[in-house]
Parts: structure tokens; C-alpha cells; sequence
């Protein structure tokens, strides 16, 4: 029966790394998609979402499978309801993905500003994102609580860009009233990545519990009142 389980296991951690592996390339073409203003890279995001959908269900079906087969107990059974939560997450950053694309589709304009996306920190916040997935990717790999717990502060920034949104995009609509439609639609591309952020964190907490038996949820945490072991 071990070797039954760990055989399962070893399955849904490398179908845990396809989906982690199309969500991230679907969250990379998003945000060259925005940059560029890119529609054909927007239109293939929005087409391969439907395979991050149709890997979210088997993911879940195959986890499904494997607690009513092998009844797995201690770190096999703390592993794979960190999968399932991870797989949700993943899901969701996935469909964060498609919405970014579908405002690069709607926009009319030729091209965004690209003083104001500077200002806005549009690149940064794309490239924050990404590294955020990579790192949460390289603590689960690697079983590293540190790296696990890096994700947290990395979300502070996320939360410090898009607080800023608002205020920059009245002063730019005050000056350029054309472009009030798009300004306004961009709004929603920073709390996606936003958003994002806190699911990439919510993944980090999960590898956390897996790793440690640790439940951070609604915890408060931060890498101060989380201490590396």
C-alpha cells in the first residue's frame, strides 16, 4: 500500500508543476500582452484557459481518487490537501490571466502610455508577480520554509503599487480626458495582479502547512512573527 500511495503522490506533485508551469506562461503573455497592447498574445491567452480549467478538474478528480483509495494520514494526507488548495489557487491565477487579456481585446486605443505605465509601475508589478509564483514554486520543490515565508513580504509591494493606482490615473484622466475609458478599465488589471498576490500568498501558506503543520490562514502573517527555523 506504501508504495501504492507514494507512486499517486509523486503523480500529483508533477501534475501540481504542469498546471503551475500554464499558469505562469498564461500570467507571462498577459502582461507582455498589456505592455505591447498585443491583442493576437491577449487572444491566446484567452484560449488556453481552457486548458488550465480542464487541468484544475483533473487535479481535483485525481485528489479525490487518492483519499478515497489509499485513506492517506500525517504528511501524505497534509500533502495532498495542500494540493488541492494549491490547485484552486492556481486556478484562480489562471483566470486573473484571462481578464488582463480581455483588456488588452477591449482597448481602442493604439497604444497605453507608456510615461504613465512607467509611473503606474505596470512592469514592476507584472515582474513581481511572476517571481512571486517562481519562488513559491522553487519552496514547494525544495520543501524550504524560508522561501515559503519570502512570499509574504514580496505581496507588500503588490499591495504598495496598486495602492498608488487610483490617485495617478485621476491626475492623468484630469489631463487627458480622451483616454478616461481605458484609464478606468486599467484599474482592474492592477487588482488582478493584486489579487494575484494574495492567491500566490495563499499558496505559500499551504506549502507552510504541508511542510511544518502549520495553518497560517487569517493568521496575520509576516515573515517577523514567523520565524525561520
Amino acid at each position: 500500500m506504501v508504495k501504492f500511495i507514494e507512486s499517486e503522490l509523486v503523480l500529483l506533485k508533477k501534475e501540481i508543476d504542469e498546471m503551475w508551469t500554464l499558469v505562469y506562461n498564461q500570467l507571462d503573455r498577459a502582461g507582455e500582452s498589456v505592455l505591447t497592447l498585443d491583442k493576437e498574445l491577449a487572444q491566446q491567452v484567452i484560449v488556453r484557459e481552457r486548458r488550465v480549467n480542464a487541468f484544475e478538474l483533473k487535479i481535483d478528480s485525481d485528489v479525490e481518487d487518492i483519499i478515497a483509495l489509499y485513506n492517506p494520514v500525517a504528511i501524505d494526507l497534509r500533502f495532498v490537501l495542500a494540493m488541492l488548495k494549491i490547485n484552486t489557487n492556481l486556478e484562480r491565477l489562471g483566470d486573473f490571466a484571462e481578464g488582463i487579456a480581455r483588456f488588452v481585446l477591449r482597448c481602442k486605443e493604439p497604444a497605453l502610455d507608456p510615461d504613465l505605465l512607467k509611473q503606474l509601475k505596470l512592469e514592476e508589478m507584472l515582474s513581481e508577480v511572476r517571481f512571486m509564483l517562481e519562488l513559491a514554486k522553487r519552496a514547494l520543490n525544495e520543501e524550504s520554509l524560508e522561501l515559503a515565508t519570502a512570499v509574504f513580504a514580496k505581496d507588500n509591494l503588490l499591495d504598495d503599487i496598486n495602492a498608488n493606482v487610483t490617485e495617478i490615473l485621476a491626475d492623468y484622466i484630469s489631463k487627458h480626458p480622451e483616454n478616461i475609458h481605458s484609464c478606468l478599465d486599467l484599474v482592474g488589471v492592477f487588482r488582478k495582479l493584486e489579487r494575484s498576490g494574495d492567491h500566490i500568498t495563499n499558496i505559500a501558506e499551504e506549502i507552510v502547512f504541508f511542510i511544518d503543520a502549520k495553518v497560517l490562514k487569517h493568521s496575520g502573517k509576516t515573515d517577523e512573527n514567523y520565524p525561520i527555523k
